[in-house]
């Protein structure tokens, strides 16, 4: 890949795209995480107006670190990046209490706190929009192409509500690389990738059960129809994983379906 080729494509669309539109520039959700310093970061190198905006919930202190560190190499190298902070801990916890504790303890656990990441990632969402409807932006998205098209590894109506997505045909392999140009800090580079939903540090691969590398090569395997069965185990393993995924989070993928009434029931 031609980093430095990208890198001047995905800004300058950013830049032309932006300028269709009216708006004043772009807000970015920084994580901590390596899409999100991507995207700040091109958004940036674009040359329009970048709000980055930490939105920590719970959150483990390492992640709010590594964006609080590209927050601030942001702000010093680019005169167009600006930054705000908004804990949402608080909103979160009376959000949840808000809640029948005697329902919830008749869901299993994994389901209450899968409910909860996705809550999170909606009031981020929310926040953004808030943010951008302030200042006449855009809300810049930062899935990557295994995450949007991929596995579906990411929140309806959460970080999947955006105006606008610059990396979604990029691997997240290809995300690294764009990011390693960009001279993203070498604490994202080197952090495992995860989604900051939970309060702790579990990892992308602990949840999904497969690599960014390994779900890569699968979705390059589905799209060349290759046969499971011809596969080595592991090969196997993560494909079925990716397929699994990849059904049952197609709802995700395409829009919304709607109940077309025939003409003649109308009249």
């Amino acid at each position: 890949m031609n980093a430095e080729a990208v890198v001047k494509h995905i800004s300058g669309w950013l830049a032309d795209y932006l300028a269709g539109t009216g708006a004043r520039g772009f807000v970015v959700g920084v994580s901590g995480g390596i899409d999100s310093a991507v995207v700040a970061s091109l958004a940036a190198y674009s040359g329009c107006p970048t709000l980055c905006v930490t939105l920590p919930i719970h959150q483990a202190a390492a992640q709010v670190n590594r964006a609080d560190e590209l927050v601030r190499s942001l702000s010093e190298r680019y005169d167009n990046v600006s930054s705000a902070d908004a804990d949402l801990t608080a909103v979160y916890d009376t959000f949840v209490k808000a809640f029948d504790d005697a329902y919830r303890d008749e869901v299993p656990v994994g389901t209450v706190e899968l409910a909860g990441a996705n809550a999170r990632s909606r009031l981020r969402m929310t926040a953004l929009y808030y943010f951008a409807g302030l200042g006449n932006m855009l809300v810049a998205g930062t899935g990557n192409k295994i995450e949007d098209f991929g596995v579906g590894f990411f929140t309806k109506y959460g970080d999947g509500g955006v105006d606008i997505s610059p990396i979604a045909d990029l691997t997240k392999t290809e995300v690294y690389e764009i990011g390693r140009w960009l001279g993203v800090p070498a604490s994202i580079l080197e952090a495992a990738p995860t989604d900051g939903l939970f309060g702790d540090d579990r990892t992308d691969e602990q949840q999904i059960g497969a690599s960014y590398p390994e779900l890569e090569r699968a979705m390059e395997q589905a799209e060349r129809g290759v046969e499971p069965e011809t596969l080595p185990q592991r090969e196997r393993e993560v494909f079925e994983i990716f397929v699994r995924r990849n059904r049952a989070n197609r709802h995700k993928m395409e829009p919304v379906p709607v109940c077309r009434i025939p003409a003649h029931l109308k009249r």
